[in-house]
């Protein structure tokens, strides 16, 4: 989940640093939500996702129709959820670590999947999770696997 939500931000026109922190912080949203969790409700991102897919407010971010929260330190932006902030260190330890060294073959291969869908399925949250990441999940964990193996 965290590579290819990293690859949807960045092929959205997220830097890379900003990619891998949303990547990161839309992986730990989703398995706290699978587990079930007690979120205050979520601001409802205004109007005109396709003339507008990346809009920044004070302390919220929407890509397109998701958002998240999002914070500054020492000048950069991250994302955060439950009160942790998101880094690219902590993509780098968690996610690419994983890959031990093959990450950018991985990385590479995720923005080909993406790319390969509409932006209007990347601007939505559930079109994402629907039609790019749950078809092609089995199958790239698997090869992935196979390529650290």
């Amino acid at each position: 989940m965290a590579t290819l939500q990293a690859a949807r931000a960045f092929v959205l026109g997220l830097p890379l640093n900003l990619s891998m922190s949303w990547g990161l912080n839309r992986a730990i949203f989703h398995a706290a939500a699978k587990r079930g969790f007690n979120e205050k409700a979520v601001k409802e991102r205004p109007k005109g996702v396709t003339e507008k897919p990346l809009l920044e407010e004070k302390d919220v971010f929407f890509l397109g129709d998701e958002m998240a929260y999002r914070a500054e330190e020492g000048g950069k932006t991250y994302f955060v959820i439950g009160g942790e902030t998101q880094k690219v260190q902590d993509f780098d330890r968690q996610i690419d670590s994983r890959f031990k060294g093959k990450f950018k073959g991985v990385w590479k291969e995720a923005v080909a999947v993406v790319r390969a869908y509409d932006k209007d399925v990347l601007f939505s949250q559930h079109g994402f999770c629907e039609k790019v990441y749950r078809p092609r999940r089995d199958e790239l964990a698997e090869k992935w696997s196979e390529t650290v193996a």
